[in-house]
């Protein structure tokens, strides 16, 4: 889905879903970060940490998605002029997650839309009231 109608203060970006973060896909990005961290990739590591028993996914993947939704919502990565993102709790495999946001500010910059955004990314649950696991904004060009 891309724009296509003039954004306004207060419209909800379309959500970007995963409906279950993959355990193969998170122990191979650990592999392709070479990120050492055995949480990506060691189950007993995992609980050695105190997180229970499935991988957790990478703070950078589960960021990519609100990009993901973005770049879905524009119709272009080149787009995003900006991204400022607070992690405040994991996302594990098998989770269910959504990206999205909602439009804080519509300005014009030399000549271009500047669109400014509430950005979140929260797990999926029957209420709709989880509280986000990453938060921040975002400012688009269209």
């Amino acid at each position: 889905m891309t724009l296509t109608t003039e954004p306004r203060v207060g419209d909800d970006l379309p959500a970007f879903k995963v409906e279950s973060v993959s355990a193969d896909k998170i122990r191979i990005m650990a592999l392709i970060f070479q990120d050492p961290n055995p949480i990506h990739f060691d189950l007993e590591a995992v609980r050695e940490a105190g997180l229970g028993d499935r991988y957790v996914n990478q703070g950078g993947v589960t960021m990519a998605y609100i990009i993901n939704m973005l770049t879905a919502w524009t119709g272009s990565r080149a787009s995003i002029r900006s991204l400022s993102t607070r992690f405040t709790a994991n996302v594990f495999a098998g989770d269910a997650v959504e990206a999205g946001g909602t439009v804080t500010g519509v300005r014009n910059a030399d000549g271009r839309m500047l669109v400014d955004c509430d950005v979140w990314v929260r797990p999926v649950t029957a209420d709709g009231g989880a509280p986000p696991v990453v938060s921040g904004t975002a400012t688009v060009a269209l």
